[in-house]
Protein backbone atom coordinates (compact mmCIF):
# COMPACT_ATOMS: atom_id res chain seq x y z
CA UNK A 1 0.00 0.00 0.00
CA UNK A 2 1.32 3.50 -0.65
CA UNK A 3 -0.09 6.58 0.61
CA UNK A 4 0.78 10.14 -0.14
CA UNK A 5 0.10 12.96 2.77
CA UNK A 6 -2.38 9.92 4.17
CA UNK A 7 -3.96 9.53 1.23
CA UNK A 8 -3.98 6.14 -1.05
CA UNK A 9 -3.03 6.13 -4.11
CA UNK A 10 -4.82 3.46 -5.98
CA UNK A 11 -3.36 1.91 -9.21
CA UNK A 12 -5.32 1.21 -12.21
CA UNK A 13 -4.07 -0.74 -15.44
CA UNK A 14 -3.79 -0.05 -19.02
CA UNK A 15 -5.09 -2.97 -21.90
CA UNK A 16 -1.47 -4.10 -21.92
CA UNK A 17 -0.82 -4.19 -17.99
CA UNK A 18 0.93 -0.71 -17.93
CA UNK A 19 -0.12 0.82 -14.76
CA UNK A 20 -2.30 4.03 -15.05
CA UNK A 21 -1.96 6.50 -11.83
CA UNK A 22 -3.69 9.30 -10.67
CA UNK A 23 -2.15 12.04 -8.17
CA UNK A 24 -3.35 15.95 -7.35
CA UNK A 25 -0.53 18.08 -6.61
CA UNK A 26 0.66 18.30 -3.10
CA UNK A 27 2.23 21.43 -2.84
CA UNK A 28 6.05 22.16 -0.87
CA UNK A 29 6.13 19.37 0.92
CA UNK A 30 5.07 15.38 0.55
CA UNK A 31 5.19 12.46 2.60
CA UNK A 32 5.06 8.88 0.67
CA UNK A 33 4.33 6.08 3.15
CA UNK A 34 5.00 2.22 2.03
CA UNK A 35 3.57 -0.23 3.13
CA UNK A 36 5.62 -3.03 1.07
CA UNK A 37 3.26 -5.51 -0.24
CA UNK A 38 5.08 -6.25 -3.83
CA UNK A 39 7.64 -5.29 -5.52
CA UNK A 40 5.74 -3.71 -8.36
CA UNK A 41 5.09 -0.97 -5.46
CA UNK A 42 8.65 0.05 -6.56
CA UNK A 43 7.46 1.63 -9.93
CA UNK A 44 4.86 3.41 -8.51
CA UNK A 45 7.11 5.16 -6.26
CA UNK A 46 9.31 6.24 -8.73
CA UNK A 47 6.50 7.59 -10.70
CA UNK A 48 4.75 9.21 -8.03
CA UNK A 49 8.51 11.21 -6.59
CA UNK A 50 8.72 12.26 -10.43
CA UNK A 51 5.22 13.74 -10.44
CA UNK A 52 5.38 15.47 -7.34
CA UNK A 53 8.61 17.18 -8.73
CA UNK A 54 7.25 17.95 -11.90
CA UNK A 55 4.02 19.84 -9.86
CA UNK A 56 6.64 21.89 -7.78
CA UNK A 57 6.51 19.70 -4.48
CA UNK A 58 10.29 20.40 -3.26
CA UNK A 59 10.21 18.55 -0.01
CA UNK A 60 9.24 14.85 -0.12
CA UNK A 61 9.74 12.46 2.47
CA UNK A 62 9.64 8.10 2.25
CA UNK A 63 8.13 6.76 5.48
CA UNK A 64 8.97 2.69 4.37
CA UNK A 65 8.80 1.09 7.75
CA UNK A 66 9.84 -2.58 6.20
CA UNK A 67 12.79 -2.36 3.80
CA UNK A 68 12.09 -4.55 0.98
CA UNK A 69 15.55 -6.97 0.09
CA UNK A 70 16.47 -6.75 3.79
CA UNK A 71 17.47 -10.26 3.96
CA UNK A 72 19.53 -10.26 0.79
CA UNK A 73 22.34 -8.10 2.40
CA UNK A 74 25.20 -9.90 1.21
CA UNK A 75 26.18 -12.40 -1.16
CA UNK A 76 28.70 -15.16 -1.55
CA UNK A 77 28.74 -16.51 -4.95
CA UNK A 78 28.90 -14.78 -8.18
CA UNK A 79 25.78 -15.83 -9.64
CA UNK A 80 23.79 -13.99 -6.54
CA UNK A 81 22.74 -10.80 -6.89
CA UNK A 82 23.45 -8.30 -4.12
CA UNK A 83 19.48 -7.14 -4.00
CA UNK A 84 19.65 -4.63 -1.11
CA UNK A 85 22.59 -2.74 -2.50
CA UNK A 86 21.06 -2.30 -5.64
CA UNK A 87 17.42 -1.20 -4.28
CA UNK A 88 19.37 0.90 -2.30
CA UNK A 89 21.23 2.70 -4.71
CA UNK A 90 17.14 3.06 -6.23
CA UNK A 91 15.80 4.58 -3.46
CA UNK A 92 19.00 6.92 -3.39
CA UNK A 93 18.46 8.11 -6.96
CA UNK A 94 14.82 9.41 -5.62
CA UNK A 95 16.88 11.98 -3.70
CA UNK A 96 14.37 11.64 -0.93
CA UNK A 97 14.72 14.79 1.87
CA UNK A 98 14.65 11.67 4.47
CA UNK A 99 13.73 7.89 4.42
CA UNK A 100 12.34 6.92 7.46
CA UNK A 101 12.42 2.76 8.19
CA UNK A 102 12.06 0.76 11.41
CA UNK A 103 14.00 -1.89 13.17
CA UNK A 104 16.28 -2.36 9.53
CA UNK A 105 17.28 -6.05 9.65
CA UNK A 106 21.67 -5.42 9.63
CA UNK A 107 24.05 -3.09 9.81
CA UNK A 108 24.26 -3.20 6.26
CA UNK A 109 20.77 -1.45 5.78
CA UNK A 110 22.18 1.63 7.99
CA UNK A 111 24.80 2.21 5.60
CA UNK A 112 23.76 1.59 2.15
CA UNK A 113 20.57 4.12 2.05
CA UNK A 114 21.29 7.81 2.21
CA UNK A 115 19.32 10.36 4.63
CA UNK A 116 17.95 7.14 6.90
CA UNK A 117 16.28 7.71 10.31
CA UNK A 118 15.22 5.01 12.09
CA UNK A 119 12.45 5.07 14.21
CA UNK A 120 12.89 4.24 17.79
CA UNK A 121 11.06 1.07 19.22
CA UNK A 122 12.34 1.06 22.54
CA UNK A 123 8.92 2.53 23.70
CA UNK A 124 7.26 0.07 22.43
CA UNK A 125 9.63 -3.17 24.01
CA UNK A 126 9.48 -1.49 27.04
CA UNK A 127 5.52 -0.92 27.12
CA UNK A 128 5.43 -4.77 26.42
CA UNK A 129 7.62 -5.82 29.34
CA UNK A 130 6.05 -3.54 31.48
CA UNK A 131 2.37 -5.34 30.42
CA UNK A 132 3.11 -8.65 30.03
CA UNK A 133 6.04 -9.03 32.40
CA UNK A 134 6.69 -9.43 36.38
CA UNK A 135 10.02 -9.57 38.01
CA UNK A 136 9.91 -13.17 37.85
CA UNK A 137 9.05 -13.45 34.48
CA UNK A 138 12.31 -13.21 31.51
CA UNK A 139 12.72 -11.55 28.13
CA UNK A 140 14.22 -14.03 25.84
CA UNK A 141 15.96 -13.71 22.11
CA UNK A 142 16.35 -16.53 19.97
CA UNK A 143 19.90 -15.82 19.30
CA UNK A 144 23.12 -14.21 20.70
CA UNK A 145 22.82 -11.42 17.47
CA UNK A 146 19.37 -10.14 18.47
CA UNK A 147 20.05 -10.00 22.39
CA UNK A 148 23.22 -7.96 21.57
CA UNK A 149 20.95 -5.82 19.24
CA UNK A 150 18.29 -5.32 21.42
CA UNK A 151 19.19 -5.79 25.59
CA UNK A 152 20.47 -2.53 25.14
CA UNK A 153 16.70 -1.28 24.58
CA UNK A 154 15.38 -2.72 27.90
CA UNK A 155 15.23 -1.91 31.36
CA UNK A 156 15.33 -3.75 34.74
CA UNK A 157 14.12 -7.27 32.65
CA UNK A 158 15.85 -10.39 32.99
CA UNK A 159 16.95 -11.92 29.57
CA UNK A 160 17.75 -15.26 28.20
CA UNK A 161 18.83 -15.97 24.37
CA UNK A 162 18.98 -19.08 22.53
CA UNK A 163 21.74 -21.05 20.69
CA UNK A 164 20.52 -22.64 17.07
CA UNK A 165 21.36 -26.16 16.55
CA UNK A 166 21.32 -26.24 12.46
CA UNK A 167 21.49 -28.38 9.64
CA UNK A 168 23.85 -26.34 7.62
CA UNK A 169 23.24 -28.28 5.01
CA UNK A 170 19.45 -27.40 4.65
CA UNK A 171 19.63 -24.86 6.90
CA UNK A 172 16.59 -26.84 9.07
CA UNK A 173 16.61 -25.83 12.65
CA UNK A 174 17.23 -29.43 14.76
CA UNK A 175 17.11 -27.88 17.96
CA UNK A 176 17.63 -25.23 20.53
CA UNK A 177 19.50 -24.67 23.77
CA UNK A 178 18.76 -21.29 26.26
CA UNK A 179 21.84 -19.65 27.59
CA UNK A 180 21.41 -17.06 30.48
CA UNK A 181 19.49 -16.79 33.78
CA UNK A 182 16.82 -18.85 33.36
CA UNK A 183 14.05 -18.14 36.00
CA UNK A 184 12.50 -21.42 38.60
CA UNK A 185 9.57 -22.75 36.74
CA UNK A 186 6.99 -21.70 35.98
CA UNK A 187 7.59 -18.47 34.67
CA UNK A 188 6.30 -15.88 31.64
CA UNK A 189 8.28 -15.25 28.31
CA UNK A 190 8.39 -12.82 25.87
CA UNK A 191 10.19 -13.28 23.07
CA UNK A 192 11.43 -10.07 20.59
CA UNK A 193 12.81 -10.46 17.13
CA UNK A 194 12.47 -7.95 14.20
CA UNK A 195 11.24 -10.21 11.42
CA UNK A 196 9.28 -13.67 10.68
CA UNK A 197 8.71 -15.17 7.72
CA UNK A 198 7.08 -18.70 8.69
CA UNK A 199 7.97 -19.00 12.56
CA UNK A 200 10.27 -22.11 12.72
CA UNK A 201 12.66 -20.14 15.28
CA UNK A 202 10.01 -19.05 17.36
CA UNK A 203 8.42 -22.07 17.14
CA UNK A 204 11.14 -24.65 18.43
CA UNK A 205 11.92 -21.47 20.71
CA UNK A 206 9.01 -21.66 22.51
CA UNK A 207 8.76 -25.91 22.67
CA UNK A 208 12.40 -25.75 24.39
CA UNK A 209 11.10 -22.58 26.60
CA UNK A 210 7.96 -24.98 27.53
CA UNK A 211 10.69 -27.91 28.67
CA UNK A 212 12.19 -25.41 30.60
CA UNK A 213 9.25 -24.25 32.64
CA UNK A 214 7.72 -21.39 30.79
CA UNK A 215 3.84 -20.93 31.56
CA UNK A 216 2.83 -18.07 29.09
CA UNK A 217 4.63 -17.53 26.14
CA UNK A 218 4.13 -14.28 23.75
CA UNK A 219 5.85 -13.39 20.63
CA UNK A 220 6.93 -9.56 19.45
CA UNK A 221 8.27 -9.40 16.05
CA UNK A 222 8.74 -6.23 14.04
CA UNK A 223 8.10 -6.91 10.80
CA UNK A 224 5.47 -10.73 10.32
CA UNK A 225 5.59 -11.86 6.97
CA UNK A 226 1.74 -13.07 6.28
CA UNK A 227 3.61 -16.61 5.44
CA UNK A 228 3.46 -16.85 9.15
CA UNK A 229 0.03 -18.04 8.61
CA UNK A 230 1.55 -21.06 6.71
CA UNK A 231 3.80 -21.66 9.66
CA UNK A 232 4.23 -24.59 12.54
CA UNK A 233 3.59 -22.10 14.93
CA UNK A 234 0.52 -20.45 14.28
CA UNK A 235 -1.02 -23.39 15.03
CA UNK A 236 0.64 -25.11 17.75
CA UNK A 237 -1.00 -23.33 20.92
CA UNK A 238 2.43 -22.46 22.28
CA UNK A 239 2.10 -18.82 22.55
CA UNK A 240 -0.57 -16.42 24.10
CA UNK A 241 -0.36 -13.85 20.79
CA UNK A 242 1.49 -12.51 18.55
CA UNK A 243 2.57 -8.72 18.33
CA UNK A 244 3.89 -6.97 15.61
CA UNK A 245 3.64 -3.12 13.71
CA UNK A 246 1.74 -2.26 10.70
CA UNK A 247 4.62 -2.64 7.95
CA UNK A 248 3.81 -6.03 5.97
CA UNK A 249 1.44 -7.99 7.79
CA UNK A 250 -1.78 -7.76 5.55
CA UNK A 251 -3.62 -10.52 6.83
CA UNK A 252 -5.97 -10.73 9.24
CA UNK A 253 -6.15 -13.47 12.56
CA UNK A 254 -6.96 -13.79 15.84
CA UNK A 255 -3.82 -14.44 17.50
CA UNK A 256 -2.53 -11.56 15.68
CA UNK A 257 -2.28 -8.07 16.91
CA UNK A 258 -0.90 -4.74 15.37
CA UNK A 259 0.60 -2.30 17.94
CA UNK A 260 1.64 1.41 17.11
CA UNK A 261 1.11 3.23 13.93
Amino acid sequence: MIKVNSLPVNAGYYPDGTLRLNLAPQGDNAQIEWLFENNEEAFIVYFITHHLRAHGTKHITLKMPYIPNARMDRVKADDEIFTLKYFADFINGLNFDKVIVRDPHSAVSLEAFERLECEDIKPVLNSLCSKLLTPKDTVFFPDAGSCKRYSGYLSNVNIIYGVKNRDWKTGKILGLNVEGNIPPAPFNVLIIDDISSYGGTFYHSAKKLKELGANKIWLYITHCENSILEGDLIKSGLVERIFTTKSIFTKQHNLIEIIGE
